[in-house]
């Protein structure tokens, strides 16, 4: 039988996934959409419409619709600042729940949200959908095979000029908690080691049309001697980098790049003499497996299947929370201009 779930939230991130949960061949027939809640009753009615879920639950409260449908999952596509009370209203009606990013406004509450889903028997996970592409699989893939030698430095440049519009534009530390939270996820996920430390600078830049922390700049340490660099900005127009990033990934044998798209290219050193060592280009692997690659689609399935599996899912909150450790520890240190420890 399907899962019956609820979608909280209807604004345009909503679309994406009902799309997946509709269309894609990884969840089609694995979730029945039983309830859409928004604060602004028109947005779910226009949504449910566009969908064409006729025969559903559509509401303003989340409390009711859920005391009324008794789903088996929660769908948390609400705003950050709305994520906690969201989170903690599914799980204590009983559904597994799969939010958004950031899961919570702070740490505290992220690890409130862990004890809660804990005490509850339930899954609470979040869409860290950009760790699920092709080109992170394949880095990963790579570092684990050894052809790079030990992994000493992560470098990454995000820099995109996007007018969002909305509730963005005036988020406190837009880019570390919107945005950088998928590419230092990544990180964590390619070096396969805990971050443990960052410096981070802090700016919303002249001619931003941010409120605040459009662009930042960050030096995170990472066990086993690791460096990770991010450089960013949210208002970099003229030239565009991938939304994934451009990656440098250095090891002690080679060096692979990325620019986020289709092009990699990795040499390692096959000479031992001369003043540049002679080198040799070698292939980076293709996913282990390619129903990891589908960005939202593939995280919600890893979600459903975890549930069946009663196992826990790759970006499980106990997991994640790690990663927006790393967010948070770049904005203290923003905010006192010191290097902050990373400990979770």
């Amino acid at each position: 039988m399907p899962f019956r779930a609820v979608l909280a939230g209807c604004g345009s991130m909503s679309k994406g996934w009902l799309s997946a949960i509709a269309e894609h061949p990884l969840l089609k027939g694995r979730v029945d959409i039983v309830g859409l809640v928004d604060l602004h009753l028109p947005t779910a009615q226009a949504r449910a419409a566009e969908f064409g879920l006729s025969e559903i639950a559509i509401g303003t409260h989340l409390d009711d619709v859920l005391a009324t449908i008794r789903p088996d999952l929660l769908f948390d596509v609400v705003v950050p600042s709305a994520r906690e009370g969201v989170v903690t209203t599914g799980l204590r009606h009983g559904c597994h729940v799969l939010s958004e990013k950031p899961m919570a406004a702070t740490l505290a509450a992220g690890q409130a949200l862990i004890a809660q889903a804990k005490a509850a028997g339930r899954v609470h996970a979040v869409v860290q959908n950009r760790r699920f592409i092709a080109g992170i699989r394949r880095i990963r893939r790579l570092i684990e095979s050894g052809a790079l030698g030990e992994i000493t430095a992560l470098h990454c440049d995000f820099f995109i000029g996007a007018h969002f519009g909305g509730f963005r534009d005036e988020m406190e530390h837009v880019l570390l908690l919107d945005m950088a939270i998928h590419t230092l996820d990544a990180a964590r996920f390619m070096a396969g080691v805990a971050p443990r430390a960052v410096y981070c600078l802090e700016t919303n830049p002249r001619g931003s049309w941010y409120a605040h922390g459009a662009a930042a700049n960050a030096i995170f340490e990472f066990d086993d001697g690791i460096v990770f660099n991010y450089r960013g900005s949210w208002c970099a127009e003229g030239a565009n980098t991938s939304w994934e990033s451009a990656w440098r990934i250095i090891g002690t044998k080679g060096t692979l790049t990325w620019d986020g798209a289709d092009a990699f290219e990795a040499r390692t050193v096959v000479g031992d003499t001369g003043f540049f060592r002679d080198l040799q280009a070698i292939e980076v692997p293709a996913p282990a497996d390619i129903d990891q690659t589908h960005g939202h689609a593939s995280v919600i399935a890893e979600f459903l299947d975890a549930i069946e599996e009663g196992r826990s899912p790759e970006t499980a909150s106990n997991d994640n929370i790690k990663s927006l450790a790393m967010v948070f520890a770049a904005i203290e240190s923003a905010r006192t201009r010191q290097r902050v420890l990373i400990a979770v």
